[in-house]
C-alpha cells in the first residue's frame, strides 16, 4: 500500500489542514484504545465535518481538482442519461430525480437542461448531498446554467423520508464509501485497521472480528477459484445498508449507479492479490491510502454482485447491468455526438470526439466503469441496457 512515486508538493495551508485532520483521526485512535478499523479512518479522512476530504473547501473535481468524473469530460453524458431518465420516468407515470452525491453539480445542470429541451422535466429534482461546501458549488453551477430550471433543485441530508417515485442516479459515489481491507492469512481472515506511531498513521493487521470474517466467507464461497494464502482486497460492510436506505420509500421507478467496478467473480479474483484500494490526488493515483488525511481522495473499486444482492435484500430487481461504453450507445451516444458536432470547426470536432472516445474506448472509462440498474415496478426493458446486458455475470 506503500507508493514508491514522490508525493505532491503542498502549500502551507494544505500540509496545515492535513495536519488538523490527522491530529483529529490520532485522537479518535487514542479514544478507542490505540486502534481503529481502516473504515473508521476512511470515514474520518473523507467526511469528517469541516475536515475531510469531501467537507473541506479544496477543489476535487475537474482538471483543477484531483480527479475528472464522466460530466465533467462532456456534456454528452448526461445528456445520454437524460434519455434513460426520461424513459424510467415516463415508466413510472412522473415523478422525481434523485442524485446521490452530485459533486460539482455538472450532472445535474445539464441532465435538467437536456429534460427540460425534451419537455421531459422531472417534478423535482433533489440532491442528496452531505458537504454543505459542494451544496454550494451545485447551487452556483445551477444557477449559472439556467436561474429557472435552478429553482426546480432542493437539497436533502438524508434518503427521501416520504414515498416518492421517479430516477435515483449515483454516479462515482459507491466507490467512496468506507471498506474494510483485509487479508487472507493461514489462522484465518484478518482486518488491516490503523494506528498512530510516532512518524504519524500507519497500518495494522489483526484477527477479523466474526462480521467481518462471516461477510468476507460469504463473498468468497461460490468462487471458481481458490484464493491463495496471503491474498487482500477489501469488502464493503455499508453497501447493502446503503441501498436500503435509499430503496425504503421508493414506490416505483429505477436507480442507476455508475462506477467503476466488477462482478465478483472478476473483483476477488488471484490476479487481483492487492485489491483496488487507493487515493488520488492532483489526478494521479497514490497508493498510500495513509498519507495527506484530508487532502486525497480514497476509493475503491465496487462489488456489483454485492451491489445487485443489496437491490435484491431491498425489495428491489435487477433492471441491467453493463459496461458504461454499452450502455452510453444504447442510450444514443453516436446521436448525441453528431447533433453536438454541427457547427463545430475541425478542432472542436476533434476535441468532442475526443472526450466521447473517453467515455467508451475501453483503455479509458468504457470498460472500467459499469451500469447497474435496480428496479421497482418498472416491467418494461431499460434501453440503456439493450446493446448488451451482463446481469446473468453477477
Amino acid at each position: 500500500m506503500l507508493s514508491e512515486l514522490p508525493g505532491p508538493t503542498l502549500s502551507a495551508d494544505e500540509t496545515a489542514h492535513s495536519a488538523r485532520v490527522a491530529a483529529h483521526i490520532r485522537a479518535d485512535i487514542a479514544a478507542a484504545g490505540g486502534w481503529i478499523p481502516f473504515s473508521r479512518f476512511m470515514q474520518l479522512a473523507l467526511y469528517a465535518p469541516g475536515l475531510g476530504y469531501y467537507s473541506a473547501g479544496t477543489r476535487k473535481f475537474g482538471a483543477d481538482g484531483d480527479f475528472v468524473t464522466a460530466p465533467e469530460i462532456t456534456p454528452l453524458f448526461a445528456r445520454c442519461l437524460a434519455g434513460q431518465v426520461a424513459e424510467i420516468l415516463g415508466q413510472s407515470g412522473g415523478g422525481d430525480v434523485v442524485e446521490v452525491g452530485a459533486g460539482s453539480g455538472a450532472l445535474a445542470a445539464e441532465l435538467l437542461a437536456t429534460l427540460a429541451a425534451r419537455d421531459a422535466l422531472p417534478e423535482q429534482y433533489r440532491i442528496l448531498e452531505v458537504s454543505a461546501e459542494l451544496r454550494e458549488r451545485q447551487r452556483a453551477a445551477l444557477i449559472e446554467r439556467d436561474p429557472a430550471i435552478a429553482k426546480r433543485v432542493t437539497w436533502l441530508d438524508a434518503p427521501p423520508d416520504e414515498p416518492w417515485r421517479g430516477a435515483l442516479l449515483a454516479n462515482e459515489v459507491a466507490d467512496a464509501l468506507p471498506v474494510e481491507p483485509f487479508r487472507l492469512a493461514a489462522s484465518g481472515v484478518e482486518v488491516v485497521g490503523v494506528v498512530a506511531d510516532d512518524g504519524g498513521l500507519a497500518f495494522e493487521t489483526r484477527p477479523a472480528g466474526d462480521e467481518l470474517a462471516a461477510q468476507v466467507r460469504r463473498r468468497l464461497a461460490d468462487l471458481p477459484e481458490a484464493l491463495p494464502q496471503g491474498y487482500e482486497s477489501e469488502a464493503s460492510l455499508l453497501l447493502r445498508p446503503w441501498v436500503a436506505a435509499l430503496a425504503e420509500q421508493m414506490q416505483q421507478g429505477a436507480m442507476l449507479f455508475v462506477d467503476y467496478g466488477l462482478a465478483r467473480t472478476h473483483y476477488y479474483h488471484p490476479a487481483r492479490a492487492g485489491g483496488s484500494l487507493c487515493g488520488f490526488i492532483r489526478h494521479r493515483r497514490v497508493d498510500d491510502v495513509l498519507a495527506n488525511p484530508g487532502l486525497q481522495d480514497i476509493t475503491a473499486w465496487v462489488d456489483f454482485t454485492e451491489l445487485a444482492e443489496a437491490g435484491l435484500e431491498a425489495g428491489l430487481a435487477v433492471g441491467g447491468f453493463s459496461t458504461q461504453a454499452h450502455f452510453l450507445l444504447a442510450a444514443g451516444l453516436d446521436r448525441e455526438l453528431e447533433a453536438a458536432g454541427k457547427g463545430l470547426d475541425a478542432v472542436g470536432q476533434a476535441r468532442l470526439s475526443q472526450a466521447a472516445s473517453m467515455l467508451v474506448l475501453p483503455g479509458e472509462m468504457g470498460e472500467r466503469f459499469k451500469v447497474l440498474a435496480l428496479t421497482r415496478g418498472i416491467d418494461e426493458p431499460l434501453s440503456g441496457f439493450a446493446f448488451r446486458d451482463l446481469a446473468a455475470t453477477l
